[in-house]
């Protein structure tokens, strides 16, 4: 298994504010799906964050988002470890699978890979 990318997922109402300011930071908007949008940096793609207002087929919102090379095999790694899965693992019509999973401090991960 490896990480492709880990990004941080600030959950707010304020969608375009937040792309005004980090369009300060030189981040660009790569992906609006109008409940999220992804900015990233245009000299290293990589470099991610995501503003949501809330997650539109979740119920909880993530903290982060870590994008692995196979969602499967990371699935099956968290549920052996029992750690807790808040999110079953699914396809999304986005084009990414994923699941949700609470990590030791409470927060949610998101860990998914692109179709």
């Amino acid at each position: 298994m490896s990480v492709r990318r880990v990004m941080p997922v600030v959950r707010s109402e304020a969608v375009g504010e937040s792309r005004e300011f980090y369009g300060l930071l030189g981040l660009e908007e790569v992906m609006n799906h109008g409940w999220i949008v992804t900015l990233a940096s245009p000299a290293t793609p990589a470099a991610q964050v995501s503003v949501m207002t809330r997650d539109k087929t979740a119920p909880v919102t993530p903290d982060m988002s870590v994008e692995v090379d196979d969602v499967d095999a990371v699935h099956a790694a968290v549920r052996e470890s029992g750690a807790e899965i808040v999110h079953p693992l699914q396809d999304e019509e986005w084009g990414v699978r994923r699941f949700f999973v609470r990590d030791p401090n409470g927060r949610v991960v998101n860990v998914l890979s692109h179709r």
